[in-house]
């Protein structure tokens, strides 16, 4: 008889790990999301200046203060997770992280409010109408407001690496401009919505490839104003398409059509759609490789975060164009599918992240292969929006 525990005690095991692999999107973002204030609580023991999770290096959980520009996400999940669930437990965790970011408002020193403000307070403003967030996330855009440079026509991106370019401009600055129009909405201070327009525009003129891949950095001389430098920071080489590069642009000129209603935008939007998803090097899960370049592919490493931001987009480019429709939503699904099946941490592991293999910097070498904030961010995204499309 005692020969036989050992294999049940197994069997067991095996059969409840196979039934946690299968749980629901929301279950296991909560089941991990629990495990990860564990995480967070005994990260921020150490150094109470770390406001929110970002990633894993070496196996251990790395935690960023308010003036990362990845220190909304984590608060904006928990918002998600509150809209996805209507739990109020959930309400008051975001609230909680949330808080911890109010001091950026005024941080005049980089582009991304975008990502730290409206991530987290806008969300929570949409979902609460509490009028201290509104009277912040105005604050904030008046303060990115602050890094337009008139003759460029650009809003400046990093304030680092001088020697290397004058005034740099990455095309990640595009998804700030959703809290520009956001403001104008609120405000009708047209200041707002010129900022954004001219900064769309001037990317749009030199971003892009004929072939509507883009660059990631442009550098422009502030005497004359033009487009100097032409590089990919983060990606294979300077003319290779990076992968969350391309995703970015994708993302951010749906949301630039939503919001203007210019038919420019949505056909750049379908032009980049249509390079990543006729690119040869594109997977058959539609989980593209960190870059499209990559030398080493079949062999690269994923990026989980590229593949989530594609499918928030393409669901909302399914409401903007009715002929395609059925074909954007196709590839939404497909992608959030296989990020589900393949791509999903096992539950109660990984610090409570809910995706792995997203890349971040590899020329850097840091952060390849590993879960990232923000790619559980528009994987929740991409959830709430397939929902939505659902319940319409």
């Amino acid at each position: 008889m005692k020969k036989l525990v050992f294999p049940l005690l197994l069997w067991s095991f095996l059969l409840q790990t196979q039934a946690q692999n299968k749980l629901p999107p929301l279950d296991h973002a909560a089941l991990q999301f629990k495990l990860a204030f564990k995480a967070i609580d005994q990260a921020k023991t150490k150094n109470g200046n770390l406001v929110s999770p970002r990633s894993l290096r070496e196996d251990t959980l790395f935690m960023v203060p308010s003036r990362d520009w990845t220190s909304g996400f984590f608060s904006g999940n928990l918002w998600y997770m509150y809209e996805l669930s209507g739990d109020q437990f959930w309400q008051q965790k975001a609230r909680e992280f949330t808080a911890n970011l109010e001091r950026e408002k005024t941080n005049g020193t980089t582009h991304d409010m975008g990502f730290k403000m409206y991530c987290s307070y806008g969300n929570g403003y949409r979902l609460t109408n509490d009028a201290s967030y509104r009277n912040i996330l105005i604050e904030s855009a008046r303060t990115l407001c602050t890094r337009f440079h008139p003759k460029i026509g650009s809003l400046r991106s990093w304030d680092h690496s001088k020697d290397k370019w004058d005034f740099p401009v990455i095309i990640d600055n595009m998804m700030n401009l959703e809290l520009l129009f956001w403001a104008f909405k609120q405000t009708q201070d047209s200041l707002f919505y010129k900022v954004a327009v001219s900064h769309a525009n001037t990317t749009m003129q030199n971003h892009f490839r004929p072939d509507y891949s883009s660059y990631h950095v442009v550098g422009y001389d502030v005497n004359s104003g033009k487009a100097i430098q032409k590089n990919t920071h983060q990606g294979y080489s300077h003319e290779s398409a990076w992968a969350r590069g391309q995703s970015w642009g994708l993302y951010a000129y749906t949301m630039c059509y939503r919001e203007t209603g210019k038919k420019e935008y949505l056909q750049l939007a379908e032009n980049i759609a249509q390079f990543i998803l006729n690119h040869p090097n594109l997977p058959k899960d539609l989980v593209p490789y960190w870059d499209f370049n990559a030398p080493s592919i079949p062999n690269a490493p994923r990026d989980a975060s590229a593949a989530a931001l594609m499918a928030a987009a393409f669901y909302e480019l399914s409401t903007l164009v009715p002929a395609k429709a059925k074909f954007y939503q196709q590839k939404a699904d497909k992608i959030l599918h296989n990020l589900t099946k393949n791509y999903r941490t096992a539950p109660n592991t990984h610090a409570g992240f809910l995706l792995t293999q997203s890349t971040g910097h590899l020329p850097g070498k840091h952060e390849i292969n590993v879960p990232i904030v923000y790619a559980d961010y528009y994987y929740l995204e991409a959830l709430l929006r397939k929902k939505n499309l659902r319940k319409n």
